[in-house]
């Protein structure tokens, strides 16, 4: 089990326990309990858990989101299969606006060097087209939510209803067939919803694990989605539930 999947397996774990003691999480993991207690101390580092003499309790509510820097980590190399797979479905000359998130920031990165108009919807997305010569960026109003560094609020709602894209990129932490697109924050929600109606094309770019997953806050019906990138590994029964709905999914 590498580094990543380490850290996210004892997230996961001590979040649904509450708590469980180092030996635990060595037995879950097959890592040593030495490994386990250097991830604690990442964790611990990044307001994941509270280490306490022998194991750690969670911070994290069930219907929260991990913390950005964890989650730019997980399944690294999926999100650059579905970014380049995004990317593809691009024309040059499109008008594109990019959702916050790390599967997004991965599809800006994918654009950059390719001559269209875009508009980041987070500040990392925005620092990795800076410089883009090919690349007429726009950026949002808004105030970047802490830790995220997401564009939220009504400036960021106005800016987009100003505008009309060619396709909006959207990420999301739950999407299913029944319960539709989902996102854990409110004000990401919102943001969502402006940057799918000021869209005629709506692509929804998820890892595996978030196809079945449904968070708090509902941003669209599944049949707003014209497509979905997602990993060969997503299941079967879900892609199938939403291509019943006149979603097309791509797998990667």
């Amino acid at each position: 089990m590498g580094n990543a999947d380490r850290l996210r397996r004892i997230t996961e774990a001590v979040r649904g326990a509450e708590r469980l003691s180092v030996a635990e999480l060595a037995a879950l993991t097959g890592a040593s309990e030495m490994t386990i207690r250097r991830d604690l101390e990442t964790l611990a580092a990044q307001g994941v858990l509270e280490r306490y003499r022998g194991g750690a309790r969670s911070l994290l509510l069930r219907g929260e989101e991990p913390p950005f820097a964890l989650r730019e980590r997980e399944a690294a190399d999926a999100k650059r299969r579905i970014a380049a797979e995004t990317a593809a479905l691009l024309a040059d000359g499109e008008s594109v606006v990019v959702d916050s998130g790390t599967t997004c920031l991965e599809v800006a990165r994918a654009l950059r060097g390719r001559r269209m108009t875009v508009m980041p919807l987070s500040l990392p997305a925005a620092n990795a087209l800076t410089g883009a010569g090919r690349i007429r960026l726009l950026l949002p109003g808004g105030e970047p939510r802490p830790g995220e560094l997401a564009l939220t609020g009504p400036l960021t709602e106005a800016s987009l209803a100003a505008l009309r894209f060619d396709t909006a990129v959207i990420g999301c932490c739950g999407l299913t067939a029944e319960d539709g697109l989902t996102a854990y924050d409110l004000a990401d929600a919102a943001v969502k919803r402006a940057a799918i109606a000021s869209a005629r094309r709506v692509v929804v770019v998820a890892d595996a694990a978030k196809l079945g997953r449904t968070a708090l806050a509902r941003v669209t019906s599944a049949s707003a989605v014209h497509a979905v990138v997602t990993e060969e590994s997503a299941s079967p029964e879900e892609t199938r539930a939403l291509a019943a709905e006149g979603v097309t999914v791509r797998l990667v």
